[in-house]
């Protein structure tokens, strides 16, 4: 119940801030070729956080492809750049969103969920704060288990 509670008072609460561009950009794409578009206008940004949503379309963009292995070469290639980008940037909630939504969405098949209880665990945290990315919230709590 509080649980319950706490999530409809951050999304009250993230509904007044100004939610950038790039996150409504995303939560609206529906099909490859709004991906492709989405990739093509932010491939070449330096915002960390941009390249969250970026990285995570390129690694979407395997399930496209016929050939198992190109499959697994291009999501390979994604999870390599996220995890770097991770690794120099722990803190940032964007990575680790993203991080989770991939993880809980992916095939167990794939063997890329050894990080859901970490994400999970600082998601929660950052959720129980009041911060700048209070934003991030109410994607946050749609787009997770959370």
């Amino acid at each position: 119940m509080l649980v319950v509670l706490l999530h409809i008072i951050l999304f009250f609460q993230s509904t007044n801030l100004k939610v950038p561009d790039f996150i409504k950009e995303y939560d609206a794409l529906s099909n490859k070729a709004e991906e492709l578009k989405y990739i093509d206008k932010y491939q070449d940004s330096n915002n960390i956080n941009i390249k969250a949503y970026v990285v995570s379309l390129k690694m979407k963009q395997a399930e496209y492809k016929l050939l198992p292995w190109s499959k697994l070469k291009i999501f390979n290639s994604e999870k390599r750049n996220i995890e770097n980008l991770i690794n120099k940037n722990p803190n940032n909630i964007h990575l680790r969103y993203i991080r989770l939504v991939i993880q809980e969405n992916l095939p167990r098949i794939l063997n890329y969920h050894s990080h859901i209880k970490e994400d999970q665990k600082f998601l929660k945290e950052m959720l129980s704060k009041k911060d700048k990315t209070d934003y991030l919230d109410k994607y946050i709590i749609k787009n997770t288990s959370l």
